[in-house]
């Protein structure tokens, strides 16, 4: 199936413009394929139009990033708004958005865990506060899910252990080990009873 016809852009939208062709590139050819250059040619406008609003990749994929978890956020919060059931119910339902997002957002989730921009890139300022925040407010739902995770530094532990458990998941699932649904389904739920196992 041929690449879908970009957007053109509309005078006074060229930033939210370039960020879902953005997207779009990233879907198509991979962080390795996205170029400035060509963005600005498949948005329909000039390099320096471009550079007005991105000095460079490593900002373009930074913004990328920080919208991935804007989004992210607000998936997890939406899960921890049901409050319906017991910790294990909770739990895996938060588990299965988070790996849900993982999973239909793959190149994305890889821009704001991996090591082009943790790494090999620069985080701007920006980005790292906003992942810290996600990170934040990641640890007040696990939190209020299963109260036996705690509060101060031993529950900081707990809830990073977790992340890096569901984390796990979703590095399977983005690599193609858990491809099939019945085995991702059974993982999600297997991951969730170890979670609330974990602090019976």
């Amino acid at each position: 199936m041929p690449p879908k016809t970009p957007e053109r852009y509309h005078h006074g939208d060229l930033r939210p413009a370039l960020m879902r062709e953005a997207h779009a590139m990233v879907r198509e050819v991979g962080l390795d394929g996205l170029s400035l250059r060509q963005l600005a040619l498949r948005v329909g406008v000039s390099a320096s139009a471009l550079y007005h609003h991105f000095d460079n990749k490593n900002a373009l994929l930074c913004a990328l990033a920080e919208e991935g978890f804007t989004t992210l956020d607000q998936v997890l919060q939406d899960a921890a708004r049901d409050v319906s059931g017991s910790a294990r119910d909770q739990t895996l339902r938060f588990v299965r958005a988070y790996v849900g997002y993982a999973a239909a957002h793959p190149e994305v989730y890889d821009l704001m865990f991996g090591r082009s921009i943790w790494k090999a890139g620069a985080p701007t300022e920006s980005l790292r506060a906003l992942a810290f925040e996600t990170f934040r407010r990641y640890v007040e739902y696990v939190s209020a899910m299963d109260p036996a995770v705690g509060r101060g530094k031993a529950g900081l532990r707990r809830a990073q252990a977790r992340w890096a458990c569901v984390h796990g998941l979703c590095r399977l699932v983005i690599d193609g080990v858990y491809a099939d649904g019945a085995d991702l389904a059974g993982m999600t739920a297997a991951t969730a009873d170890l979670l609330v196992g974990a602090t019976d």
